[in-house]
């Protein structure tokens, strides 16, 4: 198993810290932008028929838990040979269904060719954060220009790279597919026009007494 690593910044306004106390930002939009790197994890399997030997197999599952593979990993194949390639997908496929993971239609590019008679799986896992948080570069000197802070945005921005489920949808978000199902999309105008009118019953008497001792 190799391990390739590379990695996308998402701002590179951070940069501009090599100035004495910090670079002034008299804007809105924060200089502490997260930063999202993606590794790639590539396990080759002998591939000479249409599909993968149960001990190919098990060699992947084995793979798969000592990654601990789960939610927002990715999963490709580079399979040279379109030989038998449809059978050797839909294995490796299966054993990504025990995680409640598909496989992607495209493998990104890794180092080294693929062996003949061999495949190719890639795991790549991406990770956002945002370097140099919390940021006191400036500290409290005086701001004679209307700058924020060289902490603002940390926290907000720590927080979405933390939480988002994809971070690569940081850097170009997600395509729609074109298609919709007009039942969900009428859903909330039905439900508008369904309901009883909330006045229909008359207002409820308050009172600002009672409770307890």
């Amino acid at each position: 198993m190799r391990i390739f690593a590379t990695s996308a910044l998402l701002a590179v306004a951070t940069a501009l810290s090599a100035c004495a106390g910090g670079p002034s930002n008299p804007g809105v939009t924060s200089l502490n932008q997260p930063v999202v790197s993606r590794t790639d994890y590539v396990f080759d399997v002998a591939a000479n028929g249409e599909t993968l030997s149960y001990s190919e197999q098990a060699r992947i599952a084995d793979w798969f838990e000592a990654l601990e593979l789960g939610y927002g990993d990715r999963i490709s194949i580079d399979d040279p040979s379109p030989y038998g390639t449809a059978g050797r997908r839909d294995a490796v496929a299966e054993i990504a269904g025990r995680y409640g993971l598909l496989l992607a239609n495209q493998a990104p590019v890794t180092a080294g060719r693929v062996a003949p008679g061999q495949m190719r799986i890639v795991v790549s896992r991406t990770h956002a954060e945002v370097p140099n948080c919390p940021n006191w570069d400036r500290g409290s000197t005086f701001n004679y220009s209307g700058s924020s802070t060289s902490n603002y945005g940390c926290s907000i921005n720590s927080n979405v790279a933390s939480m988002v489920a994809n971070p690569e949808d940081l850097i170009r978000g997600q395509s729609g597919d074109g298609s919709g199902d007009p039942r969900t999309t009428s859903r909330a105008i039905d439900t508008y026009r369904d309901s009883t009118p909330t006045g229909t019953e008359g207002l409820r008497n308050e009172t600002t007494t009672g409770g307890g001792n």
